[in-house]
């Protein structure tokens, strides 16, 4: 009886621990890139109380510079709440970096040309992946399935900035998102 019992205690530990350590593995086109990534932080997007988004940075060894997260490569995924068209995530994300001062015109209109050709529509549970390849360009995925690349730096730093500048409209998801992206985990110093 004491033994089922302990295992049974064992095994509820087991479990309660899983979903831990599912959350802190990287999917799989973040590993294949980033090999060190770990989880710098996490959270979400809410629109009228509605959620958009969670949100989740992946960053390398030794992490990013709050000050300066372009320098260094990461990987940002979002798993969407809701259906959206890929024509609406790509225009969106040109108002954001137009806000933001991000390109003249005439390239602003050559990134929307490119997000509009990669991003797919999304169904609830999709999730885009962006990884940031400092001086290169962006890497994107679908579910783990590459769609693409934008061979543009300024593309890249402008894109990653909705998320991660200090002026961005939702700072309250970046400051989750960069909670303990310089940090890096105890033991890899």
């Amino acid at each position: 009886m004491r033994t089922a019992f302990v295992a049974a205690a064992f095994a509820a530990v087991l479990a309660a621990a899983a979903p831990a350590a599912r959350a802190n593995t990287a999917p799989a086109a973040v590993s294949a890139q980033l090999p060190e990534a770990r989880l710098a932080g996490e959270g979400e997007l809410r629109w009228f109380g509605l959620k958009v988004y969670s949100a989740q940075l992946w960053v390398g060894r030794p992490g990013l510079r709050i000050d300066r997260p372009a320098a260094a490569p990461f990987a940002l995924e979002l798993r969407y709440a809701t259906s959206l068209k890929g024509a609406m995530i790509a225009e969106r994300s040109l108002q954001e970096m137009e806000r933001m001062g991000f390109g003249d015109a005439p390239r602003r209109g050559r990134w929307l040309d490119a997000m509009k050709r990669l991003f797919p529509d999304v169904a609830k549970g999709d999730r885009l992946t962006g990884i940031h390849e400092p001086g290169r360009g962006a890497r994107f995925f679908h579910n783990d399935r590459a769609i693409g690349t934008v061979d543009d730096p300024d593309f890249s730093n402008a894109f990653f900035a909705i998320w991660l500048d200090e002026r961005t409209v939702a700072p309250s998801l970046r400051e989750s998102l960069m909670r303990q992206a310089a940090d890096a985990p105890a033991g890899s110093r």
